[in-house]
């Protein structure tokens, strides 16, 4: 059923507001709507005043949605929000996030212990890179759906707690402890997950159960699917989500007009969904 009634084109999720700081009630049905088919909606603002505050615009439209509890990670800036954007030097550019580099698939947070998961993610593009920067995006239930219909052992082995691993990081700022845990779970009674594709700072477990979930996953991302969307935010757009899975493609940068774009997390889900 939910495969059926989830969009299947990336159009399908594009969501015209006039204004994300107060979307009307029909334009606030539109996104929880969306959210709740498939985790994620696309906000595509037309014309967004020249002086306004991005980054209360973009906190105003969490809390319509239900998102209060911000994570503040320590690259964020103090209101909780974080810019991304090229830095050169610095403890941001040593971060992936903040080069021209591509981001491998992911869900944000997964290194986050269980009490500060990364549950709601709002995207805001207020200036999209010269070239490039294009997004990957799936909805993790989806992705579950078809490991479970291949194989439920491929679930199972992902359900483990131990079946994923993130090494300890000690960097400015910052202490984390090595943080093991499953990639799919049921929290508050709904399917959540914890994933990256990286292959560095990662620790799949030995089993070969296991290993071959891990290896089914890399396949049915790599591979084209109808629940995978492709687009590339542009100014005035932004990401409503469940914290689903997503890439970033490379991209070439203007320094006279750098790519920005406002990311907030969140322990909630959006109300709704």
């Amino acid at each position: 059923m939910r495969l059926e009634s989830a969009p299947t084109r990336v159009e399908d999720l594009l969501v015209e507001v006039a204004d994300i700081a107060n979307p009307t009630p029909s334009e606030h049905a539109k996104l929880v709507a969306l959210v709740a088919a498939c985790n994620m909606a696309v906000t595509v603002e037309k014309q967004v005043p020249p002086d306004r505050d991005d980054k209360k615009a973009l906190r105003a439209l969490g809390r319509t949605l239900g998102l209060e509890s911000l994570d503040g990670n320590h690259l964020a800036d103090d209101d909780g929000i974080t810019p991304l954007a090229v830095h050169r030097d610095g403890t941001r550019a040593r971060y992936i996030p903040y080069t021209e580099r591509p981001i491998a698939w992911h869900t944000d947070g997964y290194y986050n212990a269980p009490s500060h998961r990364v549950r709601g993610l709002l995207l805001y593009c207020a200036r999209p890179a010269a070239e490039g920067g294009a997004n990957k995006l799936m909805d993790p239930e989806a992705l579950y759906i078809a490991l479970r219909d291949e194989d439920p052992a491929l679930v199972a082995a992902l359900m483990r707690p131990d079946a994923m691993t993130i090494p300890p990081n000690e960097d400015e700022g910052m202490t984390r402890p090595a943080m093991a845990g499953p990639v799919f779970f049921v929290e508050r009674g709904r399917l959540q997950m914890r994933y990256t594709a990286r292959t560095r700072s990662i620790e799949w477990h030995g089993d070969p159960e296991v290993q071959a979930a891990a290896a089914a996953i890399r396949r049915h991302l790599d591979g084209p699917a109808p629940t995978l969307f492709q687009a590339r935010l542009e100014s005035g757009w932004g990401l409503v989500s469940n914290n689903v899975l997503h890439t970033r493609e490379p991209f070439k940068d203007d320094p006279a007009h750098p790519r920005l774009l406002y990311r907030a997390r969140y322990h909630d889900r959006i109300s709704g969904t």
